[in-house]
C-alpha cells in the first residue's frame, strides 16, 4: 500500500478509517440480531466501540499534530481489540456462529494491520518534524 498524504483531504479519505467504517457498519447490523435483554449491556457495550475505532481516527486527524494523531490511533486501537473481546462473548452467549467471530475478527486484524500502518507513518513523521 502506497501512502499519499496528498491524496487525503480529509479523515473521511483514511484507509484506516473506511475499513473501520464498514466494521462499523457490519456490527451495527449484527447486533440487531442480539436478544433484546442485552440491549443495554454487551449490545451498547459493543455499539459504543466499534464506533468510537471511526470517531478517534476522526479526532486524532483533527488535532493537526503527528504526536497526538498518533496516541488518538492507538486508542482506535484499542477499541478494536476490545470489539474482538465483544464478540468473543457474543459467540460464546451463542449470539453470533464461529464463523462469524472468525470472520470479523479477520476485519478486526486487517484493520490493526491498516491502522498500524498509519500510526507508524504518523510516528516516522513526527520525528521528522519534530511534532
Amino acid at each position: 500500500m502506497v501512502f499519499l498524504m496528498s491524496d487525503i483531504k480529509t479523515f473521511e479519505d483514511l484507509d484506516c478509517w473506511k475499513k473501520a467504517r464498514r466494521l462499523r457498519i457490519k456490527i451495527s447490523e449484527l447486533v440487531k440480531t442480539f436478544p433484546n435483554d442485552e440491549k443495554f449491556g454487551l449490545t451498547s457495550q459493543i455499539v459504543r466501540a466499534v464506533r468510537s475505532v471511526t470517531h478517534d481516527i476522526a479526532e486524532g486527524y483533527g488535532r493537526f499534530h503527528f504526536r497526538e494523531n498518533a496516541q488518538f490511533c492507538r486508542t482506535s486501537r484499542g477499541s478494536l481489540y476490545e470489539v474482538l473481546d465483544q464478540v468473543i462473548v457474543a459467540n460464546e452467549e451463542g449470539y453470533i456462529s464461529e464463523n462469524m467471530l472468525n470472520e470479523i475478527r479477520k476485519d478486526i486484524f486487517e484493520n490493526i494491520k491498516i491502522l498500524n500502518g498509519y500510526i507508524n507513518y504518523l510516528v516516522k513523521s513526527a520525528e521528522n518534524n519534530n511534532n
